[in-house]
């Protein structure tokens, strides 16, 4: 998503340019289109290990299926939901106004800023490090424009809004996983047969996971997925509910328990379709 901002960023300066001088920054178009694939197998040996790593490390996938899963949803979401933090990343840490006569320094500065974020996260995959990708190219932003224009390029507000979130974020997942393992630990790990309270329980976790995606792709995702655009609503929805109908088929009879298959097929059916019903109309 990083790469996505700073890549479009450079070519939407470079559209700026009068037709005059184009040809001669169409090589920094060029190289900062390099560097964001560069930039963008940095992040994926970084940022996208981190978020698989668990999943991958208790068997729940294998490397193979996380990175295929890693492939199509990170681009699906940089697609749905990315244009707000690209925007932020574009036009939020930077006063690019005071670029408007010398676009040629701020395209600089934004290859230099994907070279750097690069070049420090795959420095930092070699050395093991988990870091955040965002981190990275938040920081090599500043430093390009602290060089540029001095303090005064930087919008500090905006970046103590950032920074500030850096924190907050780990503190409410921490919090919310402590939560939700209580009482995955009290109302199922600890009964005597764990496994029918789990498969109760799945359907609710389904409902939760795709409701909360839903709202956030219908009311802060892509600008064309506005109000007047109806139909990616019903199509979502219907898709939601097969899929995780196909899945309870299957996984109940795994388990081959035609008792709880019903109660849990009938949930899954009905619960995703009901929160996204809800959420879209």
């Amino acid at each position: 998503m990083e790469s996505t901002a700073i890549a479009g960023f450079v070519s939407t300066t470079l559209a700026s340019l009068t037709p005059g001088p184009l040809e001669d920054y169409l090589w920094l178009l060029i190289v900062g289109f390099i560097i964001a694939f560069v930039l963008a197998f940095s992040v994926g040996a970084n940022d996208v290990a981190n978020s698989f790593g668990t999943a991958v490390g208790s068997g729940v996938v294998t490397l193979r299926q996380a990175c295929i899963l890693a492939t199509v949803f990170e681009t699906v979401g940089s697609v749905l939901l990315g244009a707000k933090v690209s925007e932020t990343i574009r036009n939020g840490i930077i006063d690019v106004q005071m670029y408007n006569t010398s676009q040629h320094v701020l395209m600089a500065g934004s290859v230099s800023a994907m070279f750097g974020s690069a070049v420090w996260q795959l420095f930092a995959s070699f050395l093991k490090l988990p870091i955040s990708g965002t981190h990275c190219i938040v920081g090599a932003t500043i430093g390009f424009s602290l060089v540029a224009k001095g303090q005064q390029g930087v919008k500090w507000l905006e970046l103590l809004k950032i920074v500030g979130s850096w924190f907050i974020s780990p503190l409410l997942s921490g919090i919310m996983s402590a939560v939700l393992f209580y009482f995955v630990r009290k109302f199922i790990l600890r009964k005597k047969d764990p496994v029918p309270n789990g498969l109760r329980a799945l359907p609710v976790f389904y409902a939760c996971t795709i409701g909360i995606n839903l709202f956030s792709i219908m009311f802060t995702g892509a600008p064309w997925m506005n109000k007047e655009v109806n139909w990616p609503g019903p199509i979502i929805q219907k898709a939601a509910g097969r899929c995780t109908l196909r899945y309870a088929h299957t996984y109940c009879s795994y388990f081959g328990s035609s008792a709880y298959s019903q109660g849990f097929i009938q949930t899954c059916n009905t619960a995703p379709v009901l929160s996204s019903t809800l959420l879209l109309h």
